[in-house]
């Protein structure tokens, strides 16, 4: 298939992919509002494939207003009745759509999928095997590299394995905790205080807790297992809070990575769930924001190696702590927010890249693998 830009007369159709069954649903729909909105509708035709929670894979209105973020009544996907049919083999893009009356309409020839899912069941490699299976390209990381990204304890060993600096922790599962108590948390006490516990397989901070006192522990695992049967309970590191995007190189070419950003907190402790959506005054995100130059270049290989080290494709969202003796890589995310108003975006736009030719790249780098 042709990249596009090269057969400049042909639309391209994009099946858009949100929602899905991971407690981050609702910031999957607020992606999907801002890039419903913001595509470029003289090149891309869009096909809106919503996910339920339930995990029923729904054709949705096209109407970006649907999926807007509001803190007082979040967007999510509701079950329709219909029922999105990918295409049956490799052989064909065709797709449709089966009514809630039953009859099957047919959508036509799908080109690329951009799923932008967000936690378990969509960032963590499941939809990227389902689309590797039909022969469709898609935006974002394989299945390797989501899995590994998605998985926080994994993503740490390669990065530590690569030479990257991460910050120092330790996995406990309830399993483990029940069986040897003392010894889990002995594990944890060398960490020293305070720490997070978080889920290793889940996004924005959900079920994150920040520890000062070893009495909370335990309750604060419990949080962080609600969420996902392994939790990473990591050493806090004291720095100034930097992130960035990295897009790949076009043509085989090196990573490419945009200016700094910052998360400077404003009334809450730490950037956690309700800072990130719910309170507009938790937090400031600064992008961009002042760096020396050699901090830079440093930033700016180390999300390189970040990228390559986990195999990634397409995009990703590198986010460090700025310390007195340099960058420790916090986390990686494979399909970062991607708002509007998101740090992914808010980067690229200082870089010179805006919002809609940001959609646009990355689905010129789907269709260029």
């Amino acid at each position: 298939m042709n990249a596009v830009g090269e057969a400049p007369g042909e639309r391209i159709t994009v099946a858009v992919v949100f929602g899905g069954r991971s407690s981050e649903h609702e910031i999957s729909c607020s992606t999907a509002a801002g890039v419903l909105a913001a595509i470029d509708r003289e090149r891309f035709d869009v096909i809106p494939v919503g996910i339920t929670r339930d995990g029923a894979v729904t054709l949705q209105p096209d109407d970006p207003e649907r999926f807007r973020m509001d803190p007082n009544a979040m967007p999510s996907v509701q079950d329709n009745g219909t029922r999105f049919l990918w295409p049956d083999s490799a052989a064909s893009r065709e797709v449709s759509v089966r009514e809630a009356d039953g009859t099957i309409r047919a959508l036509g020839t799908v080109d690329v999928a951009f799923p932008i899912l967000h936690g378990p069941w969509g960032e963590d490699g499941t939809i990227q095997g389902l689309l590797d299976l039909i022969g469709l390209p898609y935006v974002g990381s394989g299945v390797l590299a989501s899995a590994l990204g998605m998985d926080k304890h994994f993503a740490k060993v390669v990065l530590e394995g690569a030479g990257v600096p991460v910050a120092p922790w330790v996995t406990l599962t309830a399993a483990q905790w029940a069986a040897d108590e003392e010894r889990a948390m002995a594990r944890a006490r060398g960490l020293g205080l305070p720490v997070f516990v978080k889920p290793a397989r889940a996004g924005s901070s959900v079920g994150v807790t920040k520890v000062k006192s070893w009495d909370d522990l335990e309750s604060a695992l419990r949080i962080a297992w609600a969420e996902d049967g392994k939790a990473l309970v990591e050493a806090a590191i004291e720095g100034r809070e930097i992130e960035c995007g990295v897009l790949s190189g076009r043509a085989g070419g090196e990573p490419r990575v945009s200016l700094p950003g910052e998360i400077v907190m404003r009334t809450r402790e730490f950037y956690d769930y309700e800072a990130k959506y719910l309170d507009a005054d938790a937090a400031e995100l600064v992008c961009p924001t002042e760096i020396r130059e050699g901090e830079l270049r440093e930033m700016q290989r180390l999300a390189a190696r970040v990228f390559e080290a986990i195999g990634c494709a397409g995009l990703a969202r590198v986010d460090f702590f700025l310390t007195d003796s340099g960058f420790v890589v916090n986390e990686l995310n494979t399909m970062p927010g991607f708002t509007p108003i998101s740090m992914f975006p808010k980067c690229w736009e200082a870089s010179g890249i805006g919002y809609r030719e940001l959609i646009t790249e990355l689905i010129e780098l789907a269709l260029e693998d």
